[in-house]
């Protein structure tokens, strides 16, 4: 079996002569094969959607919020499929692949208000007879170069608004898990969406290259590693697009000693090893003030060392496999290095086995981690947890903010005013308050500082619409204005 594109409302595989495996990572055996696209194939997705773009962008904001209403329903009724295809490729947990479905859907219902959203500002009598107001419209043909670890959930954050606001979409989904973006391009396409408005284009490299050249590609969205999205922003830039793209993570989690430990132990584990550390929101640090660490560390090994792990399909898993064998030994090659530097080896996951050959590695725990250290530095992006010790509220803040990422970061305390304090003092873009996980709702952006993101506009929410738009002022008098004045307009 091979996933094709999705180019003018039909499967292809187009021009495309190279594949690449598709693993099921709870057996690591290849599931399917997926094509990669070659310059041919990006340019005939682009021209798809150029075409589409036009007659897409005159449409009436009821009939677009009509095909986005059927596409919600299509998208609630198919859940448990769409579910069964991240499993599958991903292998994170079914719980956990519903879930991230479920934020895909929210947004969808934000951008369903799209009539709403697109509502400009008028002033009357800004001179005698004269009226201004604004508009917002659509770039015309954007894309999203999505990652692995939300197959569903990322490139929902991106299309469903830009498709709302009158463009049309190219999406280009990692080739780790690529079935899903073609099946929600079905479900669209059964929605009412014409032909064109939304393509997918599978493929590597090469086609994010073609992608960010392509002249008549108006706008970026991507969402990755942090030395990828400069890239894209860079040759983004470079030809005059768009881009808002959003980098890695180094999320810190700051407990307080007033926190609760057992409250504080259940957060940092459902948030370091869920989807098997596989987000860019996943807490990687926890910072221990004070003596909290002689009492956290512990009852977080304790939780760790219980926490089930096997095929994401098993109903009693917790945690699934990684998405790949090479990812796998990235991974463990951080726990040898943290060895190696001096950290120390609470709970070890490379010795986890499950039946059958899959990309096996279990949660795992350092403590007295010190920012010279790779376990630290690097985004390791797996079930790898390290505690780092420091003396003081204000050393902790000192540490996130010394960070070069700055995507999410939690505090865990009872005491509002040391929190209110530390929300205004770090330098992070999105905080959690004794919530671990700080993914904003659909209808605020989400998106970090420093180097999590390169541009100025974050994802969906009101910046996601005006990131999709562009502003147009306009001056209007009635009835015809007479005579010559060659002086700059003074409104009076």
């Amino acid at each position: 079996m091979t996933v094709p594109h999705w180019i003018d409302g039909a499967r292809t595989t187009g021009a495309s002569v190279r594949t690449g495996e598709v693993f099921q990572p709870a057996t690591g055996e290849v599931a399917r094969q997926v094509v990669l696209a070659e310059q041919s194939d990006v340019d005939l997705a682009v021209a798809s959607a150029t075409k589409a773009a036009r007659e897409w962008g005159d449409s009436s904001l009821s009939a677009r919020a009509k095909v986005l209403f059927a596409f919600r329903q299509l998208v609630h009724d198919h859940r448990d499929e769409l579910a069964a295809i991240i499993t599958d490729e991903h292998g994170k947990v079914l719980s956990d692949a519903a879930g991230e479905v479920q934020r895909g859907l929210e947004v969808v219902e934000f951008a369903c208000g799209i009539p709403h959203l697109l509502k400009g500002e008028h002033s009357e009598q800004v001179s005698r007879g004269v009226d201004a107001y604004s508009t917002r419209e659509p770039v015309g043909v954007v894309a999203g170069i999505t990652p692995f670890n939300f197959p569903v959930m990322v490139p929902m954050w991106m299309f469903p608004i830009a498709v709302a606001c009158g463009n049309a979409f190219v999406l280009k989904p990692s080739e780790r898990d690529p079935s899903a973006a073609v099946r929600l391009a079905e479900l669209f396409s059964e929605a009412g969406l014409p032909d064109g408005v939304l393509n997918v284009l599978q493929g590597d490299a090469v086609a994010v290259n073609a992608l960010l050249d392509h002249p008549d590609v108006a706008g970026i969205s991507f969402v990755g590693s942090t030395p990828i999205a400069r890239h894209v922003y860079s040759r983004g830039t470079a030809n005059g697009k768009r881009v808002q793209a959003l980098g890695g993570a180094k999320n810190h989690m700051v407990v307080l000693p007033d926190a609760d430990v057992d409250t504080a132990a259940d957060a940092a584990v459902s948030a370091g090893y869920g989807s098997a550390g596989e987000r860019c929101m996943a807490v990687s640090v926890v910072v221990a003030v004070g003596d909290m660490a002689d009492q956290l560390v512990p009852a977080i090994a304790a939780r760790t060392r219980e926490l089930v792990v096997g095929p994401g399909t098993d109903p009693t898993s917790q945690m699934g496999p990684l998405v790949t064998g090479t990812h796998r030994d990235r991974v463990a090659s951080f726990v040898d290095s943290g060895i190696t530097e001096g950290a120390d080896l609470v709970v070890d996951g490379r010795a986890h086995s499950v039946e059958g050959q899959g990309f096996w590695l279990a949660p795992t725990l350092f403590d007295n981690v010190t920012p010279e250290m790779a376990v630290y530095k690097e985004e390791i992006f797996g079930p790898v947890l390290c505690v780092v010790r420091v003396p003081t509220f204000d050393a902790a803040v000192e540490l996130v903010n010394a960070n070069p990422y700055g995507n999410g970061t939690a505090v865990y305390t009872g005491d509002g005013l040391a929190a209110r304090e530390y929300q205004r003092r770090v330098r992070v873009g999105m905080i959690g308050i004794n919530v671990p996980i700080p993914v904003p709702m659909a209808y605020y952006s989400f998106g970090g500082w420093k180097d999590s993101l390169f541009g100025d506009t974050h994802v969906h929410g009101a910046e996601g619409v005006r990131f999709y738009t562009r502003a147009k002022a306009v001056t209007a008098r009635w009835p015809r204005q007479s005579g010559i004045d060659l002086g700059f307009p003074v409104h009076a």
